[in-house]
């Protein structure tokens, strides 16, 4: 088949002299030009490539066969320096369009007069190799662990988790044995000092293949520290920043590279001869290692093999980071909620408390809410409950704000509700950029009254053993504190002696497509008998309504135990329209505000 003309002249070969010789051999043989278009292609070539001759001619390579890697620089490079060269390729063709072919052919420089004008080729089919097979079947399996890693690592902000999903995902398809390794948390319970030169990780994750599962007992476990000696394979991984790979190991490099001597024995017993250490690192600093091992029949290590290993890494080390510092910034919120959150102290031996703090199932970071109990003069209290808008560590440091407040506003013996404006105005004026609901109740010596004002806060429950329980729903309700509007009323709220306080946040009703008003309406359903405990009644409250929260819940109950009153406490004298308790010192006035500056330097 021969080319005449092409668009930019007439072609600097006829190629026809070739077809009474090369037409009837089973070799496939072809003709290119200095631009590697074809210009001759004998009947063998036109089968194996499974394209009509005519469709070849004036056309390079790489378009007659897009799925084919013919090695097109290696041409190149014959046409360059007139060595002939061997050429082995492989892809997909027309003839055969799901099954890979391989193809060995030689190639040569044409030459006129000295003028370079194309190249000949001489090409055979032949069948890959059990060797090329393999090194096909690894390549693919490593592809498919590249793939999938965006999909099956970091589907949490938990470090366990993500460190279980690297360690599944690359057994059995790169290792017989993962391990992920990361340094301890550097905000969590203290973990014994390491000796001198030794490095200590936490065991994150572990996963082997079926068949050694049961052997790896002496190998460690999830979750525990293991400390590396000096010069380990770890170590050394660490120190350079680089993958430490050791095939075929002997006695004495598994003794070097182990945590310790004795865990010879257990390697050997799995049949372990090859290891590689990966670390996982970000631009701040190592996070730990993924360690790939090998036992029994399966292959040594390859410098492909280390390359998908340590790209798995690198994808999983900004996963890791995320939840490192997800980790970090969550602990830090806790600790500070736990400690603001202590249990308070009753105010008067007369006086029961009980308390509880329960997160959200559908999150693990620390909210804003909070309580109190704080005594008063002639043996009143005040109780707060209080809920800072948001989540994390600045709804707790906010949460720490309002309840210090609280506490020096409470000094001033200042009825509820002038509490709540003395606190509403300063966090205005301060920038605080976090609302807050707050339930304030003042109650008397005797435990038969109290006084209540509220800042956008739910109401409080009163459950009296022999009365039955009700919701304080005729008490006044102002905005939420930070606003700046003010408008809040102290309520007198009167009860038997005996009767339960209950005092919640909005995450023990609230439920997403229900009305508030029949949330809290179940709460009139509460009992308690009045020689029953108040940890029962709030380990049964949240036992009901804890599960499915969206927000974290905070409850507080009490009660008063009888006490006998003192001659001139007899007769509860009447209490003034305002709000203000007898035995109370006169409210002060207006007052400069310097303590304004106390929430700004917190």
């Amino acid at each position: 088949m021969q080319a005449d003309t092409y668009a930019d002249g007439p072609a600097p070969f006829d190629p026809s002299a070739l077809a009474a010789l090369v037409d009837g051999t089973m070799a496939g043989v072809g003709v290119l030009d200095t631009a590697l278009r074809y210009l001759y292609v004998n009947p063998a070539l036109e089968r194996l490539n499974g394209v009509p001759a005519a469709e070849h001619l004036g056309r390079t390579v790489s378009e007659v066969l897009p799925g084919v890697d013919a090695r097109e620089d290696m041409m190149r490079a014959v046409l360059a320096d007139g060595k002939s060269r061997e050429i082995t390729s492989s892809g997909f063709t027309a003839a055969a369009a799901t099954v890979r072919r391989y193809w060995h052919g030689a190639y040569h420089r044409l030459e006129i007069d000295g003028r370079v004008v194309g190249l000949a080729g001489i090409v055979l089919e032949v069948m890959a190799s059990d060797k090329g097979q393999r090194e096909l079947e690894q390549a693919r399996r490593h592809l498919t662990l590249l793939d999938t890693a965006a999909g099956r690592i970091g589907t949490t902000l938990d470090m366990d988790t993500t460190c279980a999903e690297l360690a599944e995902l690359v057994v059995p398809g790169l290792a017989d044995i993962a391990t992920v390794e990361v340094f301890p948390p550097d905000v969590a319970a203290p973990v014994r000092p390491a000796p001198p030169g030794v490095l200590r990780l936490r065991r994150a994750a572990q996963r082997s293949v079926p068949a050694l599962r049961d052997e790896l007992d002496g190998f460690g476990l999830s979750g525990e520290y293991i400390d590396y000696q000096e010069g380990a394979a770890v170590q050394r991984c660490l120190a350079t920043n680089q993958p430490v790979v050791e095939n075929r190991t002997t006695d004495e490099q598994l003794v070097r590279s182990a945590p310790g001597p004795e865990r010879l024995a257990a390697y050997r017993a799995l049949g372990m001869h090859s290891a590689v250490i990966v670390p996982v690192t970000v631009r701040s600093g190592p996070l730990g290692v993924l360690g790939l091992i090998r036992a029994g029949d399966s292959p040594v290590f390859t410098d492909e093999d280390v390359v998908v290993a340590r790209e798995l890494a690198g994808r999983a080390a900004v996963d890791l980071d995320h939840a490192r510092r997800y980790a970090h910034e969550h602990t830090i919120a806790l600790e500070l909620q736990r400690s603001l959150l202590s249990e308070p102290r009753p105010p008067h031996p007369h006086i029961e408390i009980a308390t509880r703090y329960l997160p959200a199932d559908r999150s693990v970071m620390v909210g804003g809410d909070w309580f109190d109990v704080i005594p008063l003069r002639d043996g009143r209290h005040l109780k707060a409950m209080g809920d800072v808008m948001g989540h994390g560590v600045e709804a707790a440091v906010a949460m720490s704000h309002y309840r210090s407040l609280l506490r020096m506003f409470a000094d001033d013996d200042l009825p509820p509700h002038r509490i709540l404006e003395r606190l509403d105005q300063l966090v205005e004026r301060s920038g605080l950029d976090r609302a807050a609901t707050c339930l304030l109740a003042v109650v008397d010596r005797f435990g038969g009254a109290c006084e209540v004002a509220s800042a956008g806060h739910l109401p409080p429950v009163l459950i009296d053993p022999r009365a039955g329980t009700r919701v304080c729903d005729e008490m006044a309700v102002g905005p939420p504190l930070g606003t700046g509007f003010g408008g809040y009323r102290t309520t007198l709220v009167e009860f038997d002696p005996g009767t339960v306080l209950f005092l919640y946040t909005d995450g023990l009703v609230e439920r997403r497509g229900e009305d508030i008003d029949a949330s809290v309406g179940r709460l009139k359903e509460l009992t308690l008998p009045a020689d029953g405990s108040l940890e029962d009644l709030l380990d049964g409250v949240l036992e009901r309504f804890g599960p499915g929260a969206e927000d974290d819940i905070a409850v507080l109950a009490s009660r008063s135990r009888p006490v006998k009153p003192q001659p001139d406490a007899e007769r509860k004298p009447e209490r003034e329209a305002s709000g203000t308790a007898p035995g109370r010192k006169p409210e002060p006035g207006p007052e400069p505000g310097p303590e304004a500056e106390l929430l700004g330097t917190s």
